[in-house]
């Protein structure tokens, strides 16, 4: 009898250890790195998902950085019948992008699997300084409307000020002082 419960103790242990796969929720900014005006695009990027059939996330933001100016449904369902999609309740002022949500419809049909784009939601960056992107709300249904484990990552964009006019003129003024000074360098070798 001692023999077998070696057997089951090592086998509780090995299934202890092994840890269940997540699908990943992450935005990807891009760029990550911009200045006043300029227009970026963020993709809700979903990895190692199995058995996808509905979505659900929310997205803060810091308002006094970005602007949504845009929100379009992703690629994950892309070929497969599917329902009404929400693009979710914008509230610039707040800095919130509540409940975009999207769902396959047909009872015997199986989930997505794989990667794919949750959504793609397109900023304009109205002002200096680093925003913070937190996804929230998340819910990831597999076809037989079960949770789907999932690891949510952060993200952020870097905003910098536009560089003034007087910056770029003393950067033309530097450039054309280290063009003469070259240039009466080649001119004493010669």
């Amino acid at each position: 009898m001692n023999g077998w419960k070696k057997y089951l103790g090592a086998a509780l242990l090995s299934a202890a250890s092994i840890q269940a796969y997540a699908a990943t929720l992450t935005p990807v900014a891009t760029p990550n790195m911009a200045t006043v005006g300029q227009v970026i695009e963020l993709d809700v990027e979903l990895t190692d998902v199995t058995d996808l059939y509905t979505y659900q996330f929310s997205l803060s933001f810091d308002p006094t950085v970005l602007q949504i100016s845009s929100v379009v449904l992703g690629d994950i369902f892309s070929g497969y019948p599917t329902g009404p999609a929400v693009s979710g309740y914008l509230d610039n002022a707040a800095g919130t992008l509540s409940y975009v949500a999207h769902s396959l419809v047909g009872a015997s049909l199986p989930g997505v699997s794989g990667n794919g784009s949750l959504a793609t939601i397109t900023f304009q960056a109205v002002g200096a300084g680093n925003s913070a992107l937190t996804l929230s709300d998340v819910l990831l249904i597999d076809s037989g409307e079960l949770d789907i484990a999932t690891t949510i990552a952060t993200g952020s964009i870097q905003v910098s000020a536009v560089p003034e006019p007087s910056t770029y003129l003393m950067l033309g003024v530097g450039l054309v002082g280290v063009a003469v000074l070259r240039r009466r360098q080649l001119a004493a070798r010669s």
